[in-house]
């Protein structure tokens, strides 16, 4: 049973990677391509919502360490060693290009040093990393409480970061400069809203990993009645975990968990008939995917025919064969790509 759940995991979680991939064809923001408005609904908060699921408690203070080292690891040093892959590239082309200025480093290296919502072009996506860390800790720490506490918090967390996204709205009418008006180191504040999806994930562990056909049916009709009444300018909802653009208080709940619920249930139903080996495989290489598929895209778009086929086919290939090529000629070429795996007690005797 393990294994059946471990498959599908790995199998949406591929699924949400090319999304990823698709979502940053048109830029870091919804516009022109409509579907992109659609990706940005649920993928971000799924991603949180499946991490939540294999979340584990820690009330031994011993163990602290050891589990905050882990995802540190897991987490930080691909981050580290990616922001510095990009920004070595990005320097040497500019300085091939003549553009490397003492001005250019400065704001440069400023905005690096923030991160978050203020990384933007080929360091688009750290903020996610960042984000899903702070969400780990928050979350450990809440968990530390009795289950009523948890739910108060976890509540709190979502009236401030609705309360905020709010603020930041009415600060400029594009929802990427609104937010930049709250400097926040590494967009930890989007960590009030993550750690909410990430709960959910863990409370209902048990419905995720086996969600009935009526849940399903229910998730479906959901989405279909958001997407129509979007379509029909009933509604106009956005979501945009990295610029604080929560839009509605109810449907930030409803519209993300209906469609992860479609998503992880339609894969569950799938992977008991299937298998999908080429989605495990995104998955597997997921972390240089989602650190490289803008780069590439800016590489190659004056080159060759650039389209969403061309965009996603080269934003997925190329990153799985840096991330096959990196373990075999870099030394701690795993660890870089956050294969971490810490020693046991029993290895360590």
């Amino acid at each position: 049973m393990a294994k059946q759940r471990l498959t599908w995991v790995d199998i949406t979680k591929g699924f949400l990677m090319i999304l990823v991939v698709i979502g940053h064809f048109s830029g870091p923001m919804p516009t022109e391509f409509p579907l992109v408005k659609y990706i940005y609904w649920f993928h971000m908060p799924a991603f949180f919502l499946l991490s939540g699921l294999f979340f584990k408690p820690i009330t031994d203070n011993q163990q602290l360490k050891p589990a905050i080292q882990k995802r540190f690891m897991q987490l930080l040093v691909p981050y580290i060693f990616f922001l510095l892959l990009l920004t070595s590239i990005k320097y040497g082309m500019a300085i091939g290009e003549g553009t490397f200025t003492a001005a250019f480093l400065r704001q440069d290296l400023i905005e690096l040093a923030v991160g978050g919502r203020f990384l933007r072009g080929e360091h688009g996506v750290f903020w996610f990393v960042t984000v899903m860390f702070a969400t780990y800790l928050l979350f450990l720490w809440i968990t530390r409480f009795k289950r009523s506490i948890q739910l108060m918090m976890l509540a709190g967390c979502y009236i401030l970061a609705q309360l905020e996204g709010t603020f930041a709205m009415s600060l400029a009418s594009e929802p990427d400069t609104a937010s930049m008006q709250i400097p926040m180191l590494w967009n930890l504040d989007v960590a009030l809203l993550a750690v909410v999806y990430y709960a959910i994930g863990y409370y209902l562990k048990s419905f995720w990993m086996n969600i009935p056909k009526y849940a399903i049916a229910a998730a479906a009709a959901v989405a279909l009645v958001a997407v129509s009444a979007d379509r029909a300018g009933w509604i106009d909802y956005h979501l945009s975990m990295k610029f604080l653009r929560y839009d509605h208080f109810l449907l930030d709940l409803v519209i993300p968990l209906a469609f992860t619920l479609l998503v992880v249930g339609f894969f569950q139903l799938l992977t008991a008939k299937a298998t999908f080996p080429w989605l495990v495989k995104i998955e597997e290489h997921s972390i240089s995917i989602m650190y490289l598929h803008i780069f590439i895209g800016f590489l190659v778009e004056d080159f060759l025919p650039f389209n969403l086929f061309t965009y996603t086919a080269l934003g997925l290939l190329v990153p799985i064969m840096l991330s096959i090529a990196i373990p075999k000629t870099i030394p701690l070429g795993e660890i870089l790509l956050g294969r971490f795996k810490p020693k046991t007690r029993m290895q360590l005797h």
